[in-house]
């Protein structure tokens, strides 16, 4: 990286995959060449957690959470407030999640799913980090669940990778909520999800990967890695007609406003 070069964040992305086993180091060094100067890497389930804390550890820019992704929610135990405030312990712990709904595959799970939300969103208020969501084909429950949790006791999350309709993005933001735009923002047919963003506020604008998977042009279909935040960051700030310098350093503001652990980290170095 460059004196010039704008500094972005990957704010979700997983690098404790088997994708990346063969090459982790070079990845890092690429996306900090680009001008990715944190990553945060995401445990989907609890006892993968080691692991993924063992890349953060290694690795001064990378960051992690954990959680039980929707999709595993009926197959893993049914984590705790109790377990998830005892991980975020850890100094470079900074959200908890992935977590959510996802009926696209796993509808038959679906109450099972929304009682493990419910225990992150607990958790999140607690710990006070933010709750990082999955929402797929389950809007309506979503929203409903989200602006119940928060009328219990306020905390912050991000709606990851978000790709769902205008209703759920203007419940999340009605709650102060954070929309992260991955590679899917990206792709050509999606002008409908790049609407979306265009009238959200800027201040509530991430930017991700969810590497290995949604790499945006010019290397979909091939690993999305951190480095590839930049393509993202690009279409970004052409949707608020910004500059890319300019969208890059909104979007850290946001990620230090909501992963405050993260920028407490970042400032502390």
């Amino acid at each position: 990286m460059t004196d010039q070069t704008p500094e972005i964040t990957d704010s979700h992305c997983h690098l404790d995959f088997p994708d990346f086993s063969h090459d982790l180091p070079n990845v890092v060094t690429r996306a900090q060449q680009a001008g990715v100067t944190r990553m945060v890497t995401i445990c989907t389930k609890l006892k993968s957690e080691p692991q993924v804390r063992a890349i953060a550890e290694a690795f001064d820019p990378v960051f992690y959470a954990a959680g039980t992704h929707p999709m595993s929610a009926a197959e893993e135990p049914m984590a705790t407030v109790e377990d998830l405030a005892a991980l975020a312990r850890h100094p470079k712990f900074v959200g908890i999640g992935e977590t959510g709904l996802d009926y696209h595959y796993t509808a038959d799970s679906a109450q099972i799913q929304q009682d493990s939300l419910r225990i992150h969103i607990a958790a999140a208020r607690e710990t006070g980090l933010p709750l990082i969501v999955h929402a797929r084909a389950a809007d309506e429950d979503m929203a409903r669940i989200l602006r119940e949790e928060y009328r219990n006791g306020a905390y912050g999350c991000v709606m990851h990778c978000f790709s769902s309709g205008p209703a759920l993005a203007r419940a999340a933001l009605e709650l102060d909520f954070y929309l992260s735009m991955s590679g899917i923002a990206a792709f050509p047919r999606s002008q409908d999800l790049r609407d979306i963003f265009a009238i959200a506020p800027l201040d509530r604008i991430l930017l991700e990967t969810d590497a290995p998977y949604l790499a945006p042009p010019p290397h979909r279909g091939k690993r999305n890695e951190p480095a590839h935040t930049v393509h993202t960051g690009h279409v970004g700030a052409d949707v608020f007609g910004l500059d890319y310098a300019d969208f890059a350093a909104r979007t850290q503001a946001n990620f230090d406003r909501l992963f405050t652990k993260a920028a407490r980290w970042r400032n502390a170095a």
